[in-house]
């Protein structure tokens, strides 16, 4: 295992490079962290829950940092992909933290985070000559093993170009959106709409199977039509094939990025009733215990609470 502190030698093309630290190796970010080194960025990875990734890329060429501040004692820009603002708060500033390195450095946050802390946080540090931008991400664990994501970068132009050529290492395309917080408020955006898929097909299942149509029968119908669409056809993979992989997208994050809807929604002083029934659907998965299955399981769960069982229509 190659640890910090460990002299080798380096790439020419390595040395011509920014260091990438990455924090956060789930099932987002190991694929990213994979195609950051494969494009030859120089790269320091922190170990969460799991080593399997860690070891993965320590034995392709990365180093491992034991605590964030040594990540980013020897990193220039570092990508976060946690699970949202309490985790990136806790990176950043938690005990041993990146901003108790007390060096310049900038910070790609691509988690699905609540944009008031982002713009607050990106605030703070900005006093202590640290750059944050949000860069959330569109599509699924394939694409980021793929190095195709769809990245949504909330930046100045000049903090954009400086991230771009990293984001383009797992990036099919790089959308600016705006000024700091805006890539997180289009990241709410673009899952309160394939949520809101999620929960009407879960509905629409349930409905047509107590009368009697299939889920088989419905998506005959439905695939390769208009109502057709990418979320769709994953989310159907598991409905119709039980594909237990189709869209590996956890029930409770589904429901944490409806709340961070509900939070905007509110501090905005708008209603957003179709955004509260939506949040609801995965609130009572959670609460039932489901927090854990992936999103298409919804389907299953919708079901389960109207008497019936969609493998046996």
């Amino acid at each position: 295992m190659k640890r910090l502190g460990v002299s080798h030698p380096e790439r020419e093309e390595d040395a011509m490079k920014e260091r990438i630290g990455f924090i956060g190796l789930g099932n987002m970010g190991a694929g990213m962290a994979a195609n950051i080194l494969k494009k030859g960025w120089p790269l320091t990875v922190l170990a969460h829950r799991s080593r399997e990734a860690v070891d993965r890329l320590v034995a392709a060429g990365a180093k491992e940092a034991r605590t964030a501040r040594e990540l980013a004692e020897n990193s220039d820009i570092v990508v976060l992909c946690v699970t949202g603002s309490p985790q990136v708060d806790q990176a950043v500033n938690g005990p041993d933290g990146l901003a108790s390195a007390g060096k310049p450095l900038m910070i790609v946050d691509c988690s699905t985070s609540d944009p008031a802390s982002t713009v607050r946080l990106a605030a703070e540090l900005k006093q202590r000559g640290i750059t944050l931008i949000d860069a959330p991400l569109g599509r699924t664990p394939k694409e980021a093993a793929e190095g195709t994501l769809d990245v949504m970068v909330g930046g100045s132009e000049e903090e954009l170009a400086r991230a771009r050529p990293v984001l383009e290492a797992f990036a099919g395309r790089v959308i600016p959106t705006g000024p700091v917080g805006t890539g997180h408020t289009m990241k709410l955006l673009n899952n309160f709409l394939s949520m809101g898929y999620a929960a009407i097909y879960a509905e629409a299942l349930m409905l047509g199977a107590r009368a009697g149509l299939t889920p088989t029968t419905f998506d005959s119908v439905i695939r390769g039509g208009r109502m057709d669409c990418g979320f769709y056809q994953t989310f159907f993979d598991y409905v119709v094939n039980r594909n237990p992989n189709a869209h590996r997208f956890a029930i409770s994050n589904a429901l944490k990025d409806m709340t961070y809807l509900a939070s905007f929604a509110q501090s905005a002083t708008v209603a957003n009733p179709v955004g509260a029934a939506v949040r609801n659907s995965f609130a009572a998965a959670v609460a039932t215990g489901h927090g854990g299955d992936f999103v298409p399981t919804l389907s299953d769960f919708v079901a389960g609470q109207n008497g019936v069982d969609l493998t046996k229509v």
